[in-house]
């Protein structure tokens, strides 16, 4: 039976794992988005002034509904920040807004972990939805192909994951970077921690991943 101890024990992990990084950025986020800029400017100025310099001039900026619901989207060459970070002028806002326009560097610049990322979404994008059909299929007919393809397939979701993680801390990399030559010490080490606290939910959301993959090899080894 696929529904036993172990596999409630690897849900209650991920449950646990995530429900912990989740409150870390919320509270870090929080705790910096009520400490005003010395910047005096807003989220959406500060990350067009580093387009613009990063040589990403070309990528507008608009606003998305949500919290903390920001990103870089390569197909249309926007930033799609959040309505608080795009107005707000806090510590956390110019911090997330420099960071996704780190993203739209990378693409201007040919970053090369974010090409191949941005080449894995297609696959990705299927193997999400097709691996717990072959999976279960493949479980309840008893075969051991079906399954072992099905694993084969959630391992293409795992690397993508995993890809993910110098993507994302290259970005904040470049907007620390940029942000260093105007924030003081104080604010400086603030958007340090707000983006810290962001790239734990990728850490976590990739460590969550490694352990689904090693329980399904596992159960699979036994049959």
């Amino acid at each position: 039976m696929f529904y036993h101890s172990g596999y409630l024990i690897v849900v209650l992990v991920s449950m646990v794992l995530g429900g912990i990084t989740q409150a870390y950025i919320k509270s870090t986020y929080n705790k910096w988005s009520k400490v005003r800029s010395g910047l005096g400017t807003a989220g959406a100025d500060v990350a067009r002034r580093m387009l613009n310099e990063g040589g990403a001039g070309n990528v507008g900026i608009t606003r998305v509904a949500g919290t903390l619901t920001d990103h870089f989207d390569p197909r249309d060459m926007r930033l799609h920040l959040s309505d608080d970070n795009y107005r707000g002028g806090s510590v956390a806002s110019v911090a997330v807004a420099c960071h996704e326009a780190g993203h739209a560097v990378q693409t201007a610049q040919g970053y090369a972990p974010g090409e191949f990322r941005a080449a894995l979404v297609p696959v990705v994008s299927f193997s999400q939805q097709a691996w717990p059909l072959v999976f279960f299929a493949g479980a309840f007919m008893g075969l051991l192909g079906l399954m072992q393809i099905a694993i084969i397939l959630f391992a293409a979701t795992v690397l993508f994951q995993l890809v993910t993680l110098p993507v994302e801390i290259d970005a904040s990399r470049r907007a620390i970077a940029y942000l260093s030559n105007t924030m003081d010490g104080e604010e400086l080490a603030g958007a340090r921690q707000v983006l810290v606290a962001a790239a734990l939910t990728y850490v976590a959301a990739a460590l969550v991943s490694i352990i689904n993959l090693l329980y399904l090899m596992s159960r699979v080894r036994r049959r």
